[in-house]
C-alpha cells in the first residue's frame, strides 16, 4: 500500500512539473525590439477629408433609389478631386458602374501584383434611432479629435487612410517594385456580387494572380481580450462561410379549437432545441488554435497554463471559451436561428412552421456536412433540412510570407510592442471574392478598437478617433514602402 502511495506521488510530482515547465516555456517568441516611428501628416488635413467622406450617404440597399444612386456618383466626383494628384499616376476604372479599381505601375513588371481594398458603400440608419446618435449620423461631425459618423469605421476611414497613404507617397516620388492594385467597393454591404466580384473576374480576365490581398477584417483588439493588457493586431487569414437553412416541420393543419398534441409549431420547436443542444463541434485546430497559440502566449499565469496543457486542460479551455460569444465563434460554426414563420391567421393551424437558421462556416466544415449535421440532430422525419444559400469558407491563408510580414512589421513600426497573431473573421466581406485571384487575402483594420466601439459598426454612433486615422496612414505608408525596389525613408508632409 505505502508502494502504491509513493508512486502515485511521484506521478503526481512528474505531472505537477510537467505542467510547470510547459507553462513556463509558453512565452511569447522574442522579436527585435521597435519604436515606434511618428510621421508628420497633417491631422486637420486627414480628418477634414474622412468627415467629407461621411457626408456622402452611399448607403447600400437590395433595391437603391434615385437618392442613393445620386450620392455614389457625388462621391466619386469628390475622390476624383480630392486625390487627382495620387491618381495622375494611376489607371482608374470602373467596375459594375461604381467600383473603383486603380493601377499603380511597379517598377518590376515580372513582380507579382498585391491589392489594397475598402469598401464606400454604408448600412443604413435604423429608422426611429436617429435621435440616438450623439452628432447627426451623416453629418461628418468632428468634436474633441474624433470623427462621427455612419462609416467612419466600416469602411471609410480605411479608404481615406490608404489614399492619404498613396498621396503623401507619391508626393515624396516613391514607385513601389510590385504593381499595386486598389479595389475601392460599392456594394460589400450586400454581399460584393457586382464590385468585387466584378473586380476579381476582371483580373482573372487580365491573366493577374496577386500575391495578396489585403481587405478589411478584425482590428488592433485594446481590452477586448480578457487577461491580455497590450493590444492584439488580429490579422485575420480566412473568413468563415455562409450558410442559411430552412427548418420546415409539417403537420395536417386544422382549427384551432380542436388542436391535436402534436402541431407543426410544437415539431418545429422541438427541433430547434434539439438544434440548440446539438452544436456544431468546435476545437482549438487549425486557423483557431493558431489564434490562441499567439494570444494566450501573453496571458497571466493560470490562463497560460491551462492552454499550454491543452492535453490536459483542453477540454476546459473550450468548454470556457464556449460561453462566450467571441470565443464560440472562434471556436466552430455557429448555429442562429433568426426568422420564423406558421399560420396564416391566429386561429388556424398551420401545415408548415418554418424556422430560418444561419449558420457562420468554420473553415473545418463543409455545407454537405453542416446539413448532414443539422438533419442528424434533429433526428425527426416529418421535419425537413432545405439549403436557402450556402457559400463555404474561405482558404485559410499563409502566416510565414512577405505580406504578412510585411503587414506586422508596419504595425509594430506603429505601435512599438504589440501582440500579433493571426485570426478568423467571422462575418464577411469581399475578400470572398478578392481571394479567388490572390495567392492569400489578409483582413486586418489598423485601427485601435475597445469594448464600446465594437457595438458601433452598423449601430449607433460610429465614430473614428483622429489619433486611428493617423495610425492607419503611417500603417499603409510602411506597408506600401515594403514594397519598394530597396528600403526608403519616409517622411510624411
Amino acid at each position: 500500500m505505502k508502494r502504491i502511495l509513493l508512486a502515485g506521488l511521484a506521478l503526481i510530482l512528474v505531472l505537477v512539473t510537467v505542467v510547470l515547465v510547459r507553462t513556463l516555456m509558453f512565452t511569447p517568441p522574442a522579436h527585435e525590439a521597435r519604436t515606434p516611428v511618428a510621421l508628420e501628416i497633417d491631422r486637420e488635413r486627414v480628418a477634414q477629408r474622412l468627415a467629407e467622406a461621411i457626408r456622402f450617404r452611399t448607403i447600400s440597399r437590395q433595391a437603391p433609389d434615385a437618392g442613393d444612386i445620386a450620392a455614389f456618383e457625388a462621391f466619386k466626383a469628390w475622390f476624383g478631386d480630392t486625390y487627382a494628384d495620387a491618381l495622375a499616376v494611376m489607371r482608374k476604372e470602373e467596375v459594375a458602374g461604381h467600383t473603383l479599381l486603380l493601377t499603380w505601375p511597379g517598377t518590376d513588371a515580372a513582380a507579382q501584383p498585391v491589392l489594397l481594398t475598402a469598401h464606400y458603400d454604408v448600412v443604413p440608419v435604423i429608422p426611429g434611432t436617429e435621435e440616438d446618435w450623439q452628432h447627426p449620423p451623416f453629418a461628418g461631425d468632428i468634436v474633441d479629435g474624433v470623427v462621427w459618423g455612419r462609416g467612419a469605421l466600416d469602411d471609410k476611414g480605411a479608404l481615406v487612410a490608404i489614399m492619404e497613404a498613396v498621396s503623401l507617397l507619391v508626393e515624396q516620388g516613391f514607385t513601389p517594385r510590385q504593381t499595386v492594385y486598389f479595389s475601392f467597393g460599392h456594394d460589400e454591404e450586400i454581399g460584393g456580387e457586382k464590385g468585387a466580384a466584378g473586380v476579381a473576374a476582371l483580373l482573372a480576365e487580365r491573366g493577374i494572380q496577386l500575391d495578396w490581398s489585403l481587405d478589411e477584417g478584425s482590428f488592433i483588439l485594446d481590452g477586448l481580450i480578457p487577461g491580455v493588457t497590450k493590444p492584439v493586431a488580429m490579422i485575420n487569414v480566412a473568413e468563415k462561410g455562409y450558410v442559411t437553412l430552412d427548418i420546415i416541420a409539417h403537420a395536417e393543419g386544422g382549427h384551432s379549437s380542436l388542436p391535436p398534441q402534436d402541431t407543426a409549431v410544437t415539431r418545429l420547436a422541438r427541433a430547434l432545441v434539439q438544434l440548440s443542444r446539438s452544436p456544431v463541434p468546435g476545437g482549438l485546430d487549425g486557423v483557431t488554435g493558431e489564434a490562441y497559440e499567439s494570444i494566450a502566449r501573453h496571458m497571466p499565469f493560470t490562463q497560460r497554463m491551462a492552454f499550454a496543457n491543452q492535453w490536459l486542460f483542453g477540454g476546459l479551455v473550450e468548454s470556457m471559451l464556449t460561453r462566450l460569444p467571441a470565443g464560440n465563434a472562434m471556436l466552430r460554426t455557429t448555429t442562429a436561428p433568426t426568422m420564423l414563420s406558421a399560420s396564416i391567421k391566429e386561429n388556424v393551424l398551420p401545415i408548415t412552421a418554418t424556422a430560418t437558421v444561419n449558420f457562420r462556416l468554420h473553415p473545418r466544415d463543409t455545407v454537405e456536412g453542416l446539413v448532414e449535421h443539422v438533419t442528424r440532430a434533429i433526428n425527426d422525419e416529418r421535419v425537413e433540412v432545405v439549403a436557402r444559400r450556402g457559400t463555404p469558407a474561405s482558404p485559410v491563408a499563409r502566416t510565414d510570407t512577405q505580406g504578412f510580414n510585411a503587414m506586422a512589421t508596419a504595425t509594430r513600426q506603429m505601435l512599438g510592442d504589440v501582440v500579433i497573431t493571426p485570426g478568423l473573421t467571422v462575418a464577411g466581406t469581399d475578400s470572398k471574392h478578392y481571394g479567388k485571384v490572390a495567392d492569400n487575402a489578409y483582413r486586418f483594420h489598423p485601427f485601435i478598437v475597445g469594448p464600446a466601439d465594437i457595438s458601433t459598426v452598423h449601430g449607433t454612433n460610429e465614430k473614428l478617433s483622429v489619433d486611428n486615422l493617423m495610425l492607419g496612414t503611417g500603417f499603409y505608408m510602411h506597408l506600401l514602402t515594403s514594397l519598394a525596389p530597396e528600403a526608403v525613408d519616409i517622411q510624411g508632409d
